[in-house]
């Protein structure tokens, strides 16, 4: 049996770390062995993890075959995308400027800020009181 060429990248945001596969086909998203609109509820979230696809016009050309754990749909959503971006990169680095463009390679930093002693939250403190 021939083995087929697989692109691979992680993709991270927030606390999600994301494995991607690429791998020709015809275009379905699997997500940890779901289909992605299954997986995902959210239109808008998935089609915001189609958009490396979209830019680069890969759409139905390959299998997207997705490892993600951690964190809420959200992270998970943008941890994906990020993954993907990454495994196109290896399919053909010409794609690297429209991607870079639209700001799809860049790890976005935003994180949960830790909880410091003493407050609720990160944050956020009892209400103060002078008596």
């Amino acid at each position: 049996m021939a083995q087929q060429a697989a692109y691979a990248g992680t993709g991270r945001r927030k606390n999600s770390v994301a494995r991607v596969r690429l791998v020709p086909g015809n275009g379905k998203i699997t997500v940890n062995k779901e289909d992605v609109t299954e997986y995902i509820p959210y239109p808008n979230l998935v089609k915001d993890l189609k958009q490396p696809l979209a830019l680069t016009e890969t759409e139905g050309q390959y299998d997207v075959i997705v490892n993600v754990n951690g964190g809420g749909f959200s992270g998970q959503a943008g941890a994906i995308r990020h993954g993907i971006a990454r495994a196109l990169l290896e399919v053909d680095p010409d794609f690297r400027g429209s991607l870079k463009k639209a700001g799809l390679l860049t790890r976005d930093p935003r994180m949960k800020e830790r909880k410091k002693p003493g407050l609720k939250k990160a944050r956020k403190a009892s209400q103060f009181s002078k008596r």
